[in-house]
Formats: C-alpha cells, structure tokens, sequence
C-alpha cells in the first residue's frame, strides 16, 4: 500500500459497525440496511475518539414472493398457507432510521462502540382478506395505517484487530439491548404483551402493529462478526466481512405472546477506488439472510428470505478529520418466504468527525 493510501485509510477512523441499523425485522423481514460502514468510512488502527450520524430511507413499495413479483390475488388466493383461506396485503411500509455512534479506540488493537438508533415508519396495510379475492379488497376503506417514531435498540460492540503487525485483519463481539418500545396483540386471544403501538388509522385502528414492525424487538441479541482488508493495487483497495446476529434473550416469552426474531447474517465484498485520497468512490456487495422469526406474535411464513445489494458511493475527506459519505443501494437478488414488501432501492447518508 501506497504511503498516500495508508494515510487516507489511518485519517479514516471507522464506527466500527459492519452495520447501520439494528438487526431487525421489518415488514419485509430482510430488508433491513446492510451497508458496511467501516469500508464506508474507511478502516483504521489510530487511536482517538469518533462521533458518527447516519441517515438510511428505505421505500417498501414493492409486493415480492420467492425470487419474483406478486400481486395482492396471489396473496388472497394462493397464501403460503392453504388453510388460511386468504391473507394479509400489505400495501407500503417507509422507514427513516437515523444512528448516533460514538466510538473510542484506546490503541491499534482495540475498539469500542456505542449506537443509539432512531426509528420513524409509516406502514399501511389492506388487512387479512378471505379468498377468493375481489377489487374491493384493496379499496381506499379497506386501508389501515399507523406512524411511528422513537428509540430503537441500543448496540455495543468490541473489535479487536491485533492479529498482524498490519492490523487489518480483526473480529468483533456485541450486544444488542431491548431498548426500543416493542410488543404485540394474539390474533386469536386478542391478548397484549408488551407495550406496542396500535394502528391508528382504518378498520384495523385500535390493534396492535406487527411485533415485527414495532421500534424494539424486546430481545437481547449477541454479535459475532470478522473483517478484514488490504490493498490489491497502487489505487484499490479491496475489503470482506461477515457478522451473525442472533437473540439469546427475550421480554416477550409467555406462552400466547412469545416472539423471537429469526437470526440474521450479512456479509460484505467491496473495492475502494483510492486514487485520490480525498474523494473515494466504492462499490459493495452487501448479502442478508435472515431467518423465520418464531413465537406466537411472529409472522412466521413471511419472515424469511435472502437479499444481495449492489451498493455504490463516495466518501469525502472535509476539513480536519471530518468525512462525509452517501451510498446508494439496489436488490440484484431475492428469495423470500412468504409475501413481503421489498424497497426499489434505498439511500444512506453519514457524516463522523475524529478527535
């Protein structure tokens, strides 16, 4: 590596985050952001402190089963399960998720990390509705809605890269916190856990929103994760990382309100063009499988599914040590379970100053 190269990567000290968000389930239980903002940011060993704020928009506009498109009949008159004579049509979920990172590295070896999410959606649904499907299942008086917006769930992680002399070869282990207001409501007994929001719009007004949809899981979930990253040229970089989320504790666990969110890997491929050290654009390749959530508040049948993104963007250097970023990500591959709302694309914006 160039000594142009190694300064703008030693200038870049990262969140020490593979992720932004909270490893979640949304209404299209994969598509959480899978963006890998240490290579956003750019790798580092320097020691100091960094604040970071991020924004993700995520568009769920789109009606998905296994690898193609569906419609709201498909969903009425072929459902996932044969005896449920029908479903639920979702209609569109939009998310803002906004992240406060702080994150300290004492020395080359070690980090520490601390995020503070923000939730804000907008979910409208068509409800369950019985086969065979007519037009007026999917009528304006048929539309229920709910927005939300408050704290999510906290992460704290610890990344160790003293492995080589380079440190560029690292691990990382974290908890997720059950911060985030969560809950849900028992289809069948109508019975509450938790403390969830309730749609307040439509004929589903005064019921709970999807435990899968609520700001918090209500679960404590531990993080295991490894990165590394080396030069491959005088201009490109190229990077790789892997982590795996799963819940090890749950609030809600009573039988008839018991909800788990299904496990949840992502890894990452990507290339920085480092050609000039102040404007730096890469490209990811950001994977997500996620599986079924579980318990009785869960969706089971459609929570599930493998999503791949082309992720592309730029990082710049401002004054002092100050970095911005934007990323942009398209799907280029899904297998879901079930129906599920899938965005077109979604966006990232962030911005960290060292000291």
């Amino acid at each position: 590596m160039s000594i142009i190269h190694s300064r703008s990567i030693r200038r870049a000290l990262p969140l020490a985050v593979f992720a932004l968000l909270p490893a979640q389930a949304f209404a299209c239980a994969t598509c959480g952001c899978s963006l890998n903002i240490d290579a956003a940011a750019g790798y580092s060993s320097e020691p100091g402190w960094r604040i970071g704020f991020d924004e993700s928009f995520l568009d769920q506009d789109r009606l998905r089963h296994g690898s193609g498109p569906a419609s709201p009949q498909d969903v009425v008159d072929h459902p996932v399960d044969p005896g449920e004579g029908g479903g639920e049509i979702e209609k569109r979920t939009i998310n803002r998720y906004a992240n406060l990172s702080v994150a300290y590295r004492p020395n080359a070896d070690w980090g520490f990390t601390a995020i503070l999410p923000w939730v804000s959606r907008s979910h409208a649904t068509y409800g369950d509705q019985e086969a065979p499907f007519v037009p007026g299942d999917i009528a304006p008086d048929q539309v229920s809605g709910v927005d939300l917006s408050g704290f999510g769930d906290m992460k704290f992680l610890v990344n160790y890269q003293g492995f080589l002399p380079t440190h560029n070869l690292g691990v990382q282990f974290g908890v997720k916190l059950p911060t985030g207001r969560y809950g849900g409501q028992n289809e069948d007994s109508g019975d509450i856990a938790g403390n969830p929001v309730k749609f307040q719009t439509g004929p589903m007004a005064g019921d709970a929103l999807d435990t899968s949809l609520q700001a918090g899981t209500g679960s404590t979930d531990l993080i295991v994760g490894a990165y590394g990253y080396r030069a491959v040229s005088q201009d490109f970089d190229a990077y790789a990382s892997v982590r795996y989320q799963a819940a090890v504790a749950r609030k809600l666990d009573r039988e008839g309100t018991d909800f788990r969110p299904g496990n949840q890997l992502n890894a990452t491929i990507g290339t920085r063009y480092e050609v000039n050290p102040r404007v730096v654009p890469q490209l990811q390749l950001n994977l997500v499988r996620k599986s079924r959530d579980t318990g009785a508040l869960a969706d089971q049948l459609d929570s599930a599914g493998t999503i791949a993104w082309l992720s592309p963007g730029v990082t710049v250097s401002l004054r002092g040590n100050v970095q911005a970023y934007a990323f942009a990500q398209m799907p280029v591959y899904s297998r879901l379970e079930g129906y599920q709302l899938l965005p077109r694309w979604t966006a990232t914006i962030g911005l960290s100053v060292g000291f």
